[in-house]
């Protein structure tokens, strides 16, 4: 896949990030996930990011990195596009980029790199050693220490024609409405806020009517029906799933830092989709908080 013809499949669509599946010990459980990503293909995602966020990228090991890409495009080779996430220290993301790249992926979402700050030319050149180490499209991800500027954004793009995608993760509106003025159809754009659903509409008023669903990895049925409502305009059913379903389910995943990802695996648990625990520092949820989000789930009737 060419960096153009990612950027085109970036451009529409519902995205997710499928979790990536351990055992009881926290080893990479391959069946698991095999079966996970069988589960999740049909149900109609424009393409499917393995090993990002939601599938704790930040807790695997670079043994398991190439192992974990090359199982999701085994197992959707012709049914769903793979981008894998790639990140954390230059060399290490170019490590990652370029095991992606061989394993057959069909780009890369580039995270934050960890801990330090850097100035904006620090920030440039971090960005385009990864994109210069690969030939597949890459799409910069708007995040926690990586909170690249407009004009920034240009000069990458002059230098780096395979940088074809931005995502924003940081819900900074008069920064991304900048950044969208300045850069119009250079990039396909994609909101990457936690619980995204909540920001869709807001977002897609901004340029941005793409987004990835991390509920998609529990309630696929429901995530496609959320997405479709916001590509119609129908207020109506967005209002009903927001007010039914999504805003109880903030008030649970925002009880502890860290529940983002911990919430969605103890989702997919619940209708039987169990994909072990998290990794730490990342903890799971207690019983009652489990008990609130199945009672949540049962309202929404068989996915």
């Amino acid at each position: 896949m060419t960096p153009q013809e990612l950027k085109s499949i970036m451009g529409s669509g519902l995205l997710s990030f499928p979790l990536t599946d351990f055992d009881a010990n926290g080893d990479f459980n391959r069946r698991g996930y095999i079966e996970r990503l069988e589960w999740l293909a049909p149900y109609g995602a424009s393409a499917l990011f393995a090993a990002g966020g939601t599938g704790e990228f930040f807790s695997l090991t670079g043994q398991e990195y190439p192992t974990i890409i090359q199982t999701a495009v085994e197992t959707c080779r012709g049914k769903v596009p793979i981008i894998a996430g790639a990140g954390g220290p230059t060399r290490y993301a170019i490590e990652c980029a370029q095991a992606a790249e061989k394993a057959g992926a069909h780009g890369i979402l580039l995270l934050p790199h960890y801990l330090t700050e850097a100035d904006q030319d620090g920030l440039a050149a971090h960005v385009e050693a990864v994109c210069k180490s690969v030939k597949f499209g890459v799409i910069v991800y708007n995040r926690g220490q990586c909170r690249l500027m407009p004009a920034t954004l240009a000069r990458l793009a002059e230098r780096c024609p395979n940088l074809v995608g931005f995502k924003d993760g940081i819900g900074d509106i008069e920064l991304m409405s900048s950044i969208y003025m300045k850069m119009g159809d250079r990039f396909a754009y994609l909101g990457g806020l936690p619980t995204a659903e909540v920001y869709a509409a807001a977002y897609k008023a901004l340029g941005t009517p793409v987004y990835s669903s991390a509920v998609f990895n529990f309630i696929p049925k429901t995530a496609m029906e959320f997405y479709h409502a916001v590509a119609n305009d129908d207020m109506t059913t967005q209002h009903r799933l927001l007010r039914e379903f999504f805003m109880p389910y903030l008030e649970i995943r925002n009880r502890m830092q860290g529940y983002a990802v911990s919430i969605v695996k103890a989702g997919a648990r619940l209708v039987g989709h169990d994909a072990g625990p998290v990794r730490p520092p990342l903890t799971d949820l207690n019983t009652a908080e489990s008990d609130a989000l199945g009672a949540l789930i049962a309202k929404l009737g068989p996915q």
